[in-house]
């Protein structure tokens, strides 16, 4: 069983590893490490950017302290590793997160130490890619004098009904001895339980299946909704009425961004690769969505031209620029291709969204965001995020933004039927 003397150490503290720290920091003693200097700033002054956390939380997390110092968690004996495992330019998984994290925490590893991974991979990736670091940074063995455990991340930014400890939690161990640590410790703080796979690489596949199984769905929707396009029929009127029997599943088109869904299907197909399997659904699956921006902007350039509007300096307004609603994240938002697209057909595009800092936009896309749309003066409207702030705005105020005339592309549903010009 986990002992309350054991110190957690969480390496990293983003969207995933500070809701962690946060809660183990309500019954425990946590450190929460991070590198960036500013972040851990922010933190101690109780300020999360993320917004993951709510106002005041943290206070609640007597215990929590935070560092960007090696050297303040050498005394921990759990380490749980939160970092981000992106995908590189040529879409194959990028490690180097994972690796970094794995050489410092190998530094301060010590005989009887658990390090619990919680970041996304591909089946095999915590004992073959990981394990191999700890031993060589630490000059402990794997099994003996330090061990591991799987617990993939759940965490749905932006989601403020399914929290951390209201979602069942996935636990693996290397041992069956820390299997039942890393599951008792968890189980300190998720209210809606644990379900304990039977090995590491199982708990791994299980996460990256997750959300390539809502990849899948979502590109099949993808073509639907494509389909029904060119046969002039509402998408979402034939979704409405296909929900009507019970057992079909309410998937809705878009564009697929975020950290999870967008990325962890080509985990797993690197790894099938690895094997000598060539994966089909997958990739094509992939290939559908991520070509789902340049389809929206065709789409609006079409209808612009079919309105007699000259698209060449025309002004488009993409309303929105996260990855999903509701929530500050630019990771992997594919909304971008939106933007280059139309700005490939020699279009102006201003971007407004009320929740991201203008300082993130530039440093990411290099783009200034519009932070208040003057009125009257776009060609044409791109609803392309689903924030509450453009829900309340109403289709008055939308249009209000445009030129007589200007084409409005719901890309999300935000107005209902008849009220927009296009959507997906």
């Amino acid at each position: 069983m986990s002992n309350a003397a054991d110190r957690i150490c969480v390496i990293g503290l983003g969207y995933v590893g500070l809701p962690l720290a946060v809660e183990f920091g309500k019954h425990r003693e946590v450190v929460g490490f991070d590198i960036n200097q500013d972040r851990i700033d922010q933190l101690r002054q109780g300020q999360d950017l993320t917004r993951e956390i709510e106002p005041g939380e943290m206070a609640l997390a007597q215990h929590l302290s935070f560092t960007s110092d090696t050297a303040e968690i050498a005394a921990c004996s759990i380490y749980i590793v939160t970092v981000p495992t992106p995908i590189d330019a040529s879409r194959r998984p990028d490690l180097g997160p994972l690796e970094r994290a794995s050489q410092l925490v190998g530094r301060v590893l010590a005989p009887g130490d658990i390090v619990i991974y919680e970041s996304t991979v591909y089946p095999g990736a915590t004992e073959e890619d990981c394990v191999p670091i700890l031993e060589a940074q630490s000059g402990l063995t794997f099994n003996r004098d330090f061990y591991v455990g799987y617990s993939p991340e759940r965490i749905n930014p932006g989601d403020k009904t399914h929290r951390l400890t209201t979602i069942v939690k996935v636990t693996s161990g290397s041992t069956q001895e820390t299997a039942d640590r890393v599951d008792a410790l968890y189980r300190e703080i998720i209210t809606a339980g644990t379900y304990r796979a039977e090995s590491i690489q199982i708990a791994e596949a299980a996460k990256v299946i997750e959300n390539s199984q809502r990849d899948i769905n979502i590109a099949l929707i993808n073509e639907l909704a494509k389909i029904f396009n060119r046969l002039n029929i509402d998408t979402e009127a034939v979704l409405r009425a296909a929900g009507s029997k019970w057992n079909f599943l309410p998937f809705r088109p878009g564009l697929v961004g975020g950290h999870c869904i967008g990325v962890d299907p080509y985990y797993l197909t690197h790894k099938a690769e690895q094997v000598g399997y060539h994966p089909e659904i997958l990739l094509a699956g992939r290939r559908l969505n991520d070509g789902m921006g340049a389809y929206v902007a065709q789409q609006m350039i079409k209808a612009m031209l079919k309105r007699r509007i000259q698209v060449v300096d025309a002004r488009v307004l993409v309303m929105g620029l996260t990855f999903k609603e509701n929530c500050p994240d630019l990771r992997n938002t594919r909304v971008i291709d939106v933007v280059r697209g139309l700005e490939d057909f020699g279009v102006e595009v201003d971007v407004s969204d009320p929740n991201v800092a203008p300082a993130d936009a530039r440093t990411e896309f290099n783009l200034d965001l519009v932070e208040a749309p003057k009125q009257g003066v776009y060609d044409g409207i791109v609803l392309a995020v689903a924030h509450d702030e453009f829900h309340a705005m109403g289709e008055a105020q939308i249009r209000a933004l445009g030129k007589p005339g200007a084409v409005v592309y719901d890309l999300k549903y935000v107005l209902p039927a008849g009220q927009s010009d296009l959507r997906l």
